[in-house]
């Protein structure tokens, strides 16, 4: 802000005399007059004499703009506000730059979605296996219990047709020993006992 003050006070005092110098050119123009603020420097008053009163003129006008418009950029510029204008140009800038990276990267994420999107459907896929193969395991689950009754049932009956058959074919008992023999045994294979067949009678009532 000391700098800002020094140069407004600096360029607004050649203003001034530019300006001061303008209405003297002026003056001696319109009325045939000669320059009276030239005569005041001092060493090189009589060179600038004999400088044209028009030339005089234009160079104490366009001087004069040109200090005033360099006095009102000074005092109209505001530090604060080019600071943020230089920071919202860096926020943009890096923006930009941010705004490129991620299109430059936008294959890789592109690449990602699809990986994600088929790793999903990979596992879609193994969900319904896996519920389709549990459904499987409770299917075959009453299939086996049903096998390992049959299981039980068949040694059941073959203990059965066993039994039957013992009583079917050594269905005769040696008198000696107590043994069950089969009907075409002759002799007793444990006590060696002749075995002899007793015919039985069987009475058959006649129902009428």
């Amino acid at each position: 802000m000391r700098r800002k003050g020094i140069a407004i006070w600096l360029f607004s005092s050649l203003t001034v005399i530019s300006l001061i110098h303008l209405i003297d050119a002026a003056s001696a123009l319109l009325f045939n007059n000669t320059t009276h603020i030239l005569q005041l420097y001092p060493l090189i008053n009589q060179q600038l004499q004999q400088i044209p009163t028009d030339i005089y003129l234009y160079t104490a006008a366009a001087s004069t703009i040109t200090l005033w418009a360099i006095t009102c950029l000074v005092a109209f510029d505001n530090p604060v506000e080019t600071f943020l204008n230089k920071i919202l140009s860096d926020v943009k800038n890096q923006s930009t730059t941010e705004a490129q990276i991620i299109e430059s990267r936008s294959e890789v994420l592109d690449l990602i979605y699809e990986t994600i999107e088929a790793d999903s459907v990979t596992l879609a896929q193994v969900k319904d296996l896996m519920r389709n193969v549990r459904v499987e395991v409770r299917d075959i689950q009453p299939m086996k219990e049903s096998m390992e009754k049959t299981k039980t049932e068949l040694t059941t009956v073959k203990k059965q047709l066993k039994t039957l058959e013992e009583k079917l074919l050594f269905n005769i008992v040696c008198p000696a020993c107590g043994k069950m023999l089969r009907a075409d045994f002759r002799l007793c294979p444990y006590c060696g006992e002749t075995m002899t067949l007793q015919e039985k009678m069987v009475m058959v009532k006649d129902y009428k």
